[in-house]
């Protein structure tokens, strides 16, 4: 039973650090951030991947993503 507490503490803790360390390296940070929850060791990858130039990537809106002509939906 303490082996699943010890696992939530280190997966929170990893979504924590890794939404940090994207948000540094300029990259998704929710994307990383509920990647490194699932699979902490993803923490280690993110620490390895360069850092981008250029502009943060943005994530569209929702009234955006509805505007959008060439959806499935």
């Amino acid at each position: 039973m303490e082996y699943i507490v010890y696992w939530g503490a280190l997966a929170i803790a990893s979504a924590i650090v890794g939404g940090v360390l994207a948000t540094w390296k300029n990259r998704d940070y929710s994307s990383w951030a509920a990647w490194c929850f699932l699979m902490p060791p993803l923490v280690i990858a993110l620490l390895l991947t360069p850092k981008n130039v250029g502009p943060k990537p943005r994530q569209p809106t929702l009234d955006e993503l509805d505007r959008r002509e060439d959806r499935l939906i």
